[in-house]
């Protein structure tokens, strides 16, 4: 069956076997320490591990080829997972900042700090693996399910390092209430995360144009195509999921045959997938007119 996955559905798996490994590693930290922090990052890695959940559905999903009632395909769900995966965040961080407050006003002592910081230190490089995979499999399918992902292990990183630099001050100074105030600047930093997230998948949502540099490339390959039409007009470009969308006009002679404009989009197409990977192109085909002005050639 896993051989029938595409690799982001893969990748997506591998990040739900680690987020679920680390939880229970870190709830048995956090019961034998007694440390607000450590209980705090198990909390965060149990929306890390639903946030997983929700990549991998959201991938497996947007793999689907387009049908009758998707035409364009499915992948904004991908970018539904993103906004989801954030709001997750959000959550989390409020449940951390609750109990760290709590941890404030009656501190407890911290028991078995050594366990709990090689814990951290654990979980902060075995996500640190995990996270640059996800990073890669992401740019190169170029996946907003799995990029979120790897931005919820990348803080994860941080986080358990705090946590772990807070357990040794705390052992050094023996100051309890070092570890929720660790606890509160980790939910800060999620909360920073969480923001980040929402925002771009939104950008997608509302089908915000590709970046000012990928547009540059667009134009650079219509460019090079300059000599066989006479101009191209109202380009225009969107995101669904991993896929891009690229919609313009040119202009051609009117006498030319319907193979040789076929064959003229058929290069511009082939050469913008080439360059982009995961990319749609739909070109609309005008005819010259004598009376056309120059600003309705080159209208937006």
């Amino acid at each position: 069956m896993l051989r029938d996955w595409d690799r982001r559905a893969k990748v997506a798996l591998l990040s739900i076997i680690s987020n679920t490994l680390l939880i229970i590693f870190k709830v048995i930290a956090g019961i034998l320490s007694g440390s607000v922090s450590i209980i705090s990052e198990a909390i965060h890695s149990g929306m890390d591990l639903i946030a997983s959940l929700i990549a991998f559905f959201s991938v497996r999903q947007s793999a689907k080829p387009a049908d009758r009632e998707h035409p364009y395909g499915h992948g904004k769900i991908e970018n539904i997972s993103g906004i989801a995966e954030g709001l997750l965040i959000f959550v989390a961080a409020g449940l951390i900042i609750k109990e760290a407050i709590a941890k404030i006003q009656a501190p407890i002592a911290i028991e078995q700090t050594g366990i709990a910081i090689v814990v951290m230190l654990g979980a902060s490089i075995v996500n640190l693996l995990v996270s640059r995979k996800l990073y890669q499999v992401a740019k190169e399918e170029d996946s907003m399910a799995l990029e979120a992902d790897a931005l919820h292990l990348k803080t994860d990183v941080y986080t358990s390092l705090g946590v772990a630099v807070g357990l040794v001050l705390l052992k050094v100074t023996g100051l309890n209430v070092l570890d929720p105030l660790v606890a509160i600047i980790i939910a800060l930093l999620i909360i920073k995360e969480a923001w980040h997230l929402c925002y771009n998948a939104f950008q997608y949502l509302l089908d915000t144009k590709l970046s000012d540099e990928e547009e540059a490339r667009i134009e650079k390959i219509i460019s090079d195509h300059h000599d066989i039409f006479k101009d191209y007009h109202k380009l225009k470009t969107r995101k669904s999921g991993n896929m891009k969308h690229i919609d313009f006009h040119i202009t051609v002679d009117p006498h030319l045959t319907v193979k040789e404009v076929h064959d003229i989009i058929g290069d511009l197409k082939m050469d913008m997938c080439h360059e982009f990977g995961n990319t749609r192109v739909n070109v609309h085909v005008d005819p010259l007119r004598e009376d056309r002005s120059e600003e309705e050639e080159f209208e937006p």
